[in-house]
């Protein structure tokens, strides 16, 4: 199957679940809905499901370390391990990374690592939710690294229903997805082997870049080289 990855979700990594809810609150002026935890990795998260049609069916995501989840033996994804991460996020939450949707996400980790990038293994990953149970497969780097300052995304193949599809309105649309990086032509080739057409790349300081439209008027998050 030829790749062809698109927008899934919004990372935004935060110190706890609770810091996560009240700036959502106090920057979006939504409240997040209930998502899970995970046992594989020792987190757990919020969500809100983003509106309009750019990015159908994608969804926000805050995700925080679980302080009552076992130790999970391994780097965490999306770099919740990184001290620098660590120390930035204490302060506030940040956007840190997006994952893509594939129905091929083994082709789509051959064609990075024919490229040279090692995207990591995919990995199966599941939770339980009130809709049952959810299951995926996941692209995880032991080092638990993002790629690309957090602009090349996760890999995602969902081999159950869409989460997103059960989240209630929540008034918050996602206009556009960017990213800067010193070396944009790496990282557009990267996204043309995945087939991801809907973030555009441009050169310059380390940066992801997610442009809303939320009760609160227009919102712009950004990572800020993270």
């Amino acid at each position: 199957m030829t790749p062809n990855a698109s927008l899934d979700h919004l990372v935004i990594a935060a110190d706890s679940l609770d810091q996560g809810v009240a700036w959502c609150e106090a920057t979006l002026g939504v409240t997040p809905a209930a998502g899970g935890e995970h046992p594989l990795m020792g987190t757990h998260n919020r969500l809100l499901r983003l509106e309009g049609t750019r990015y159908p069916g994608a969804y926000l995501e805050i995700i925080a370390i679980n302080p009552a989840a076992a130790d999970p033996g391994r780097r965490r994804w999306f770099d919740l391990d990184d001290g620098a991460l660590r120390e930035a996020v204490r302060s506030e939450p940040r956007l840190v990374h997006f994952v893509a949707a594939t129905g091929a996400a083994a082709a789509s980790v051959r064609a990075l690592s024919a490229l040279g990038i090692d995207r990591g293994p995919l990995l199966q990953a599941q939770r339980p939710s009130p809709d049952g149970l959810l299951r995926w497969q996941i692209s995880v780097r032991d080092d638990g690294q993002r790629l690309f300052y957090g602009a090349l995304p996760t890999l995602i193949q969902w081999d159950s229903p869409h989460p997103a599809g059960k989240l209630p309105p929540s008034g918050l649309e996602l206009e556009a997805l960017h990213a800067s990086h010193p070396r944009p032509a790496d990282l557009q080739a990267a996204c043309a082997a995945i087939g991801l057409q809907d973030v555009a790349v441009n050169a310059g300081a380390p940066n992801l870049v997610a442009v809303f439209h939320t009760p609160r008027g227009r919102v712009l998050l950004e990572s800020k080289g993270l």
